[in-house]
């Protein structure tokens, strides 16, 4: 079944048709935000993400354009998440923070990326999670983003600089 005709029938009140759009969807969803944020704003965050997918989708006019959609809800939430938290941390000074290890993700050969990824500005992360992580074609990303399909291809390439450049200082060689 596809995402349209379950979001159809989610919308005429099938409560089986919403739990498999969510059962379908919660992996990626969960993964972009993961890749955005640390593991414990990732939970938080998802969480909100579904609401306002449960709140919203009655009134979401065009169901084809469900994957869009859901992920423009997701980088919503994890926007306004950072800049909440930027604005508080600019009011309160910082005591010693101590950041925990996800055990799970030190195992997994893609830590190194994680990490890499997340030494990049937002923005250039961003583009590159949803593109190359999510497998997004450069329209919806730009439409998930809100921004120019030039701006998607310039961040893109901005990104890849970037990282590549923080790869060669680590000592990695293409």
């Amino acid at each position: 079944m596809t995402d349209e005709l379950l979001v159809v029938r989610a919308q005429l009140g099938e409560r089986a048709a919403l739990a498999e759009l969510l059962a379908r969807w919660r992996v990626p969803v969960w993964t972009y935000v993961r890749r955005m944020l640390d593991a414990e704003r990732a939970d938080d965050v998802t969480q909100e993400i579904w609401l306002a997918v449960v709140r919203g989708l009655p009134r979401l006019r065009e169901p084809g354009w469900f994957a869009p959609w859901l992920f423009t809800i997701a980088r919503r939430s994890v926007t306004d998440r950072l800049r909440g938290e930027y604005a508080w941390a600019k009011e309160t000074p910082l005591v010693d923070d101590v950041v925990a290890e996800d055990p799970a993700e030190a195992m997994v050969d893609r830590a190194a990326l994680v990490s890499f990824l997340a030494d990049l500005p937002v923005l250039e992360r961003e583009i590159l999670v949803l593109f190359y992580l999510e497998d997004l074609p450069v329209e919806e990303c730009a439409d998930i983003c809100r921004i120019p399909t030039g701006t998607v291809k310039s961040r893109l390439n901005r990104a890849r600089r970037l990282l590549r450049e923080h790869l060669e200082e680590k000592g990695y060689r293409p």
